[in-house]
């Protein structure tokens, strides 16, 4: 058997073997709620929102990966009642190593908010989302015996580029934790990849990628006037795999007006499991919000890493129409 090249083998079987092929995630999962569950379309307090989310991560141990999302959900009322409907999409791009590795998706989502009181802020959501999905890397940055002896890399069942349809659905129940609007609570199940795509670069269309299943929850209430707490958690289970990522942030209002502060300052953790401790930062002005948060790699990759994982940037930004129906002037609607 020829010799090929350990990164060869390493990128086509972590990504084409069943048993091995994880999603992408961020740490900032937070602001990427489509990700998450396409029931937690929506669920914002405002009638559209655009999130974009940057990570860097592994610049220390390797050439990294470079991933990048970008989601917008615009909220519109079902007649006179107080249902709601959620449309937007999600748009994901991750390039890694020097072979480019990279993965395109594009995946539009719909969400229902069903009402479930007359009286309460209380909605169960019903959410899909699908889309095209596709995986490339570059054979001419791949390096082996039979490019000197035979002018070709030897990997001729290997199809450099391939595209799949994918889909995921899932559930949400959102609602108030006291009388005060603004403390709020969810809680959502989904179900990704029930589709079961292809997903080898190998001619091989029996390798599949595996469902995963999510559960989220959130919470925000007020500590004082100015000042209140968020918590936010995801458990994800793919095949053998688990991931558990959790944390709270701390927001502070800055301004005289408690209902329109100037600014609004937050400062938490997340930790995810056996993986990464994760610190935030997070300012929000006139609907604009801007995160950072930094990777401290716990995992056994740390003498390697030196602790050192990614950095995340992110971007939001969440707005209120002028039509008459806006959930500005609406009492009840699906909101965090």
């Amino acid at each position: 058997m020829k010799y090929r090249v350990a990164c060869l083998l390493i990128l086509l079987l972590s990504i084409g073997g069943k048993t091995l092929a994880q999603d992408i995630h961020f740490s900032q999962f937070f602001e990427t709620p489509l990700l998450r569950n396409p029931a937690l379309a929506g669920i914002f307090t405002g009638d559209y929102r655009l999130q974009m989310v940057y990570r860097d991560q592994w610049r220390s141990v390797t050439d990294g990966y470079r991933t990048g999302s970008l989601n917008g959900e615009y909220k519109l009322p079902v007649g006179k009642a107080d249902d709601f409907f959620t449309v937007g999409g999600q748009v994901l791009f991750d390039r890694a190593g020097t072979a480019a590795l990279t993965q395109v998706s594009i995946q539009p989502v719909i969400n229902y908010h069903k009402s479930l009181s007359e009286e309460k802020n209380r909605y169960l959501s019903l959410g899909f989302m699908g889309g095209v999905v596709n995986r490339s890397f570059d054979r001419s940055k791949i390096t082996t015996d039979d490019t000197y002896t035979g002018g070709t890399d030897g990997e001729t069942t290997v199809a450099p580029n391939y595209t799949y349809l994918d889909g995921s659905v899932g559930m949400s129940y959102n609602s108030n934790l006291s009388d005060d609007p603004e403390d709020n609570f969810y809680i959502g199940v989904a179900y990704h990849h029930f589709t079961k795509p292809k997903n080898t670069f190998f001619r091989d269309p029996t390798i599949q990628l595996n469902p995963k299943l999510v559960g989220s929850a959130g919470f925000r209430f007020g500590v004082t006037e100015f000042s209140y707490i968020t918590i936010q958690f995801d458990h994800s289970i793919q095949e053998k795999y688990q991931e558990t990522v959790g944390g709270a942030m701390y927001g502070i209002k800055i301004g005289p007006e408690v209902d329109n502060p100037i600014y609004t300052l937050h400062g938490g953790a997340f930790l995810r499991w056996n993986d990464a401790f994760i610190p935030v930062i997070k300012i929000e002005k006139s609907g604009f919000s801007f995160a950072f948060s930094y990777d401290v790699n716990i995992s056994k990759l740390r003498p390697a890493s030196v602790g050192r994982g990614g950095f995340e940037l992110s971007i939001s930004y969440i707005g209120f129409t002028d039509r008459d129906n806006s959930s500005l002037n609406a009492v009840k609607c699906p909101r965090f």
